[in-house]
């Protein structure tokens, strides 16, 4: 049984983690979902006594192992449930493409606090327009494409980013993508007629049975507008 630990009312970078702990049939529980869970992370959080500390959630504890940081978790759990390649270069590969995708998440995130997470989107409104409007044109598609080259290299279009078996980093890619839609509607109806691949690939993890039963079940975490993605309908510029 795995402890994780993160905000209880967030997809965030939490569910990053939790899709594969669905993908790989791990039980495991949210910790600060559960009655007084919250003072059980703040205690991991501020316990003086580890010999190496986690900085913020998302936290995973395995017996009394506590691995953080979203990418490290997601290289853990590769390996011990056969969710990403075994061969050497076929993981770092993996973990790589995980840490652009956590460069992703950083530049959809600064669209909207662009100036400080400690002020409210409402105090640095300008600058979140200005922003967005260069993530839009700029940003948003060179990942997009880079993800779509990426797979380019499956030419029967059949296989994730990894090969032919899912893996945690097609899992992130699909939530990514997910939360892509629900802060820009508008632009990413237009930009997805430039990336077919990773909309069979996210068609592809959406109706893997784990993940469907994952998705329709109250462990889903809806979006909102307190977690990475954001909709600001003011900011979602590109029809």
């Amino acid at each position: 049984m795995y402890e994780l630990f993160y905000w209880p009312s967030i997809p965030g970078r939490g569910e990053y983690v939790r899709l594969a702990l669905e993908l790989a049939g791990a039980p495991y529980s949210d910790v600060a979902r559960e009655p007084r869970g919250i003072e059980a992370m703040q205690r991991v959080l501020a316990d003086r006594e580890l010999a190496h500390p986690p900085f913020a959630p998302p936290i995973l504890r395995s017996g009394a192992l506590l691995v953080a940081q979203t990418a490290n978790i997601l290289l853990f759990l590769g390996d011990r449930h056969d969710i990403a390649p075994r061969e050497e270069g076929a993981k770092l590969w993996a973990h790589q493409l995980q840490l652009t995708m956590g460069d992703f998440l950083v530049e959809i995130h600064d669209t909207h606090h662009p100036v400080s997470s400690a002020l409210y989107y409402e105090d640095q409104r300008s600058e979140a327009r200005r922003r967005t409007g260069a993530f839009l044109d700029a940003r948003l598609p060179k990942f997009l494409s880079y993800f779509e080259r990426v797979l380019e290299h499956d030419p029967g279009g059949a296989g994730g980013l990894c090969g032919a078996q899912l893996s945690y980093v097609d899992l992130s890619l699909f939530q990514t993508v997910e939360g892509l839609r629900y802060a820009f509607p508008r632009a990413m109806r237009a930009r997805e007629a430039h990336c077919p691949r990773i909309l069979a690939l996210h068609e592809r993890v959406r109706t893997e049975p784990r993940i469907a039963a994952y998705l329709a079940s109250p462990r889903r975490l809806a979006f909102n507008e307190h977690g990475i993605f954001r909709h600001y309908p003011e900011l979602d510029t590109t029809g």
